[in-house]
This record gives C-alpha cells, sequence and structure tokens, in this order.
C-alpha cells in the first residue's frame, strides 16, 4: 500500500514549475482536442444543405451550458475532495469520495437529460430565437440533452483521475472519443444526409464511449481510487465535502450561462434587426465564439492544475508552499493565454474561414476577436484567482466573487449600457472589464484566507 501513497502524493515533493507543467501540458492537448473536434462540428454541419444550421448550434451554447455546468461544477467538488484526501493521505476518505462521486455522476447526468428535455424549446423562444433556426435548435439540443449522463459520467471520471494527478488517461481516452465523433460527423451529415441532428448524435454516442473506457479504466486503477462495482454507494460525510465544494461552483457556472444567455439575446436582437430573416451576426459570433474556445481550454487547463495542487497541498498541510503554487500558476496561465490568442489573432482572417464566408459574419467575428482575444490574459488571471480559492475549499467565495465581479456586472451592463449603444462593440467590451475586475478580488481574497491559515497551523503547532 505504501506505493499507492507514494504513486498519489507525488504533486508536493520538488520542484513546482516542471510537475504543473507536466501536469498542464496533457490538459491543454486534451481540451485542444475537444477544442479540434467541436469546431469539426461546426464545420461539418457547415457542409449541411440546410441553411442556417450553423447559426442554430450556435445559439443553444449558453442554454446548454446552463444545464450541463451543474454537474461539471459538481465533478470540481469531487476534484477537490478527492485530492484533499490524497494529499492527507486518508485511503478509506479517498475510495469512499470516489465512490460517491460516481454515484453524484449517474444522478446529476440523469437529472441533466430530463431537465434539458424540458427547457431546451422554451428558453430558445425567449432568447429570440424563431421560425426554422428555432426548430434546429430544439432538435439539437434535445439529442444533444439525451448524452448528458455519459457526459457526466465522463467529467466525473476525468475529474478523478486529475485529483491523483493522471492527466494523461483522460488525453488518451477523449483523443479515441473525439475522432470516433468527427468520422461519426462526417458518415452522420455527408452520407446520411443529416444536419444539426446527426452532430448531435455523433457528440452523444463519442461521450457514451469515452464514459465506458474510462469507468473500465478506473475499475483497473492500482492506486486507492479505484472503482468497485461492490462499493458503489453514497457515503453521506464525502457527498457533503463534494456539495460544500461542488454547489458553489455549479450555481457560478449557471450564472455564467445566465449572464452569456443575456448576451446571446442581444446579439440575436442585433443580428435580426442588421439582418432580418438572416444569421451573419449570429453565425460570426458563433464561429468567433469556438475559436475563443480553444483560448478559454487552455487557460483553464492551468485553472484546473491550481485547483489540484492547492488542494493536495492543503490536504498535506503544506501551506507555505503554496506561495509557489501560486506564482507557477499565475506565470504559466498567462504565457498559454498570451500565446494562444495571439495565435488566434495573427490568423484570425482564414480560421474564420473555416466556417462563415459571408461578410457580415466575417465582420462580427473580427470584432468578438478583436476586443476579447486581445485582453484574454486578463481571464486568465481571473481564472487562477477563483482555483486558488477553490483548492482551499473556499468555494462559496469564490463563487460570489465570480457571480458579481462577472455575472452581475455583465447582466447590469446589458441592461443599463448596452441600450445607448446597441452595437456589438459594446456588448463585447463588458467581458474584459469584468475579468479584471473579479481577477483583483480574486487575488485578494485568496491572499487573506491563505495567510489566515498559515497563522492558524502556526498557532496550532
Amino acid at each position: 500500500m505504501a506505493t499507492v501513497k507514494t504513486q498519489n502524493t507525488t504533486l508536493l515533493e520538488g520542484p513546482l514549475f516542471p510537475k504543473i507543467v507536466r501536469f498542464v501540458l496533457p490538459l491543454i492537448c486534451t481540451n485542444l482536442l475537444q477544442m479540434v473536434y467541436n469546431a469539426a462540428d461546426m464545420i461539418v454541419v457547415g457542409m449541411s444543405p440546410v441553411e442556417g444550421a450553423l447559426g442554430a448550434i450556435g445559439t443553444t451554447g449558453a442554454m446548454i451550458s446552463l444545464v450541463l455546468n451543474v454537474f461539471i461544477g459538481f465533478s470540481v467538488g469531487a476534484n477537490v475532495v478527492v485530492a484533499r484526501w490524497i494529499g492527507a493521505g486518508e485511503e478509506e476518505n479517498t475510495r469512499r469520495a470516489v465512490h460517491t462521486a460516481m454515484c453524484t455522476a449517474v444522478i446529476a447526468g440523469v437529472f441533466g437529460c430530463v431537465l434539458g428535455q424540458i427547457i431546451c424549446r422554451p428558453i430558445l423562444v425567449m432568447l429570440g430565437d424563431e421560425g426554422h433556426i428555432l426548430e434546429l435548435a430544439v432538435l439539437y439540443s434535445r439529442i444533444y440533452f439525451a448524452g448528458a449522463p455519459f457526459m457526466s459520467v465522463t467529467n466525473f471520471c476525468i475529474a478523478i483521475l486529475r485529483a491523483k494527478g493522471d492527466t494523461k488517461t483522460p488525453l488518451y481516452v477523449l483523443s479515441i472519443s473525439g475522432f470516433c465523433n468527427v468520422v461519426l460527423n462526417l458518415f452522420f451529415v455527408l452520407c446520411c444526409n443529416m444536419s444539426v441532428d446527426g452532430v448531435s448524435l455523433a457528440t452523444a454516442l463519442s461521450n457514451l464511449l469515452s464514459a465506458v473506457i474510462l469507468v473500465i479504466k478506473l475499475s483497473r486503477e492500482e492506486s486507492w481510487c479505484r472503482f468497485e462495482f461492490r462499493r458503489f454507494r453514497i457515503h453521506v460525510r464525502s457527498l457533503l465535502d463534494i456539495l460544500y465544494v461542488g454547489i458553489p461552483a455549479a450555481v457560478q457556472s449557471a450564472l455564467f450561462s445566465i449572464s452569456n444567455m443575456t448576451i446571446q439575446s442581444a446579439i440575436i436582437g442585433i443580428n435580426n434587426t442588421m439582418y432580418p430573416g438572416g444569421s451573419a451576426v449570429i453565425d460570426g459570433n458563433a464561429a468567433s465564439g469556438n475559436l475563443e474556445g480553444f483560448c478559454y481550454t487552455a487557460t483553464n487547463s492551468v485553472h484546473q492544475a491550481a485547483v489540484t495542487f492547492t488542494s493536495q497541498h492543503y490536504g498535506a498541510g503544506k501551506l507555505k508552499r503554496i506561495s509557489s503554487v501560486m506564482k507557477n500558476c499565475y506565470l504559466i496561465s498567462c504565457i498559454v493565454a498570451i500565446f494562444c490568442s495571439g495565435s488566434i489573432l495573427l490568423f484570425q482572417k482564414p480560421l474564420l474561414s473555416l466556417y462563415v464566408d459571408a461578410p457580415g459574419a466575417f465582420e462580427a467575428g473580427f470584432i468578438r476577436n478583436g476586443i476579447m482575444l486581445s485582453t484574454y490574459f486578463l481571464l486568465a488571471l481571473m481564472e487562477i484567482g477563483t482555483g486558488l480559492l477553490r483548492g482551499l475549499g473556499k468555494s462559496v467565495t469564490s463563487t460570489v466573487i465570480s457571480l458579481f465581479g462577472a455575472c452581475v456586472f455583465r447582466l447590469v451592463w446589458i441592461k443599463f449600457v448596452f441600450p445607448s449603444f446597441n452595437s456589438l462593440q459594446s456588448i463585447y467590451i463588458s467581458y474584459p472589464i469584468s475579468w479584471a475586475l473579479t481577477a483583483v478580488v480574486g487575488f485578494g481574497f485568496f491572499i487573506h484566507y491563505w495567510k489566515k491559515a498559515i497563522r492558524k497551523q502556526e498557532a496550532v503547532a
């Protein structure tokens, strides 16, 4: 059993910079591959003869995130709790947390599936979708939500593996399922003459494949994170620990989705004014948003490293070493954000041309890219601050800061500032301002709680 403990606590010893880089690189590769496959979804559906298919999918993003981010938030709780017990050297508590997390994954996934089926049409109507675009968006959403249980299990399995420092297995598994997704996209759209329904069906089936592979992988683990069907049940203490971190993370993600839905509604309104019956602005925004996703997944990989490394060090009582975790994560995150956003800005014209060809769509994409990607390092700073707080167990604080610094700010902006200008520029500028505000406040609260924890530890000693 000693070998298992050694295997699980390697993040706690030695220089941190190379360890974080080794942790982050497979994460970045995994997330970027996922974005490549998502981009393939958009590009392939653009090959469909059905007009408006790309824009229809683009209008569903915030609504789908509203539902799915609930169980993704719970998986953050699983990551923090499992990592903390590993760091503390508590084998039985680690095992209980793992099996409770798997039960939670199934329950959350089924809940997301049912809820998504119920709310997709009324929310899309509320956002401003109408006519042919609405019907395509509803069809896509309903098939997509049917695969929610598989996506939930996949996210929780990945969270468990990352908690023990394994970021390579998710890379391999998601590479396989993503490749299958692309193949199925091409088959359904080009061979079966399907459109948004073919793309969403391919996504659901690829998530099923990744869930099966990951469950098999966890069942063959030799570490404390091994999954055993005979232990598949909820342990109340582990569930409460997961919910304590997971509920604020889920609420934060949901509130971000609500603010994004409000912004999406404003964008749809501009589109309907400029291109009645068309979708140029919606298409351009969807294409730019998909490109931005490459930057976000890369910077979010460092956020996940901040959560895992901080959680393990906090659980092990190595509080002063968290200072090095913080500095390295801020540095790496900024480097990643600047490199990714700069690369997209440099090649944005050929990249956007993969998605759209209408001049109006290009113009909308350029506007979004120019404002948001040029300031993306601010989002990187915000992500690390919230990750460090979650790693310290201050998930509620992280959520409240993000709620007011980003969500509430954007809603107020759209309500009071946007009407005075009624332009895309006035929408997108709200993002970097909110990132900067949240980053500053998040950093301040992390320093406060971190120093408080050190003082408490020294007082006990």
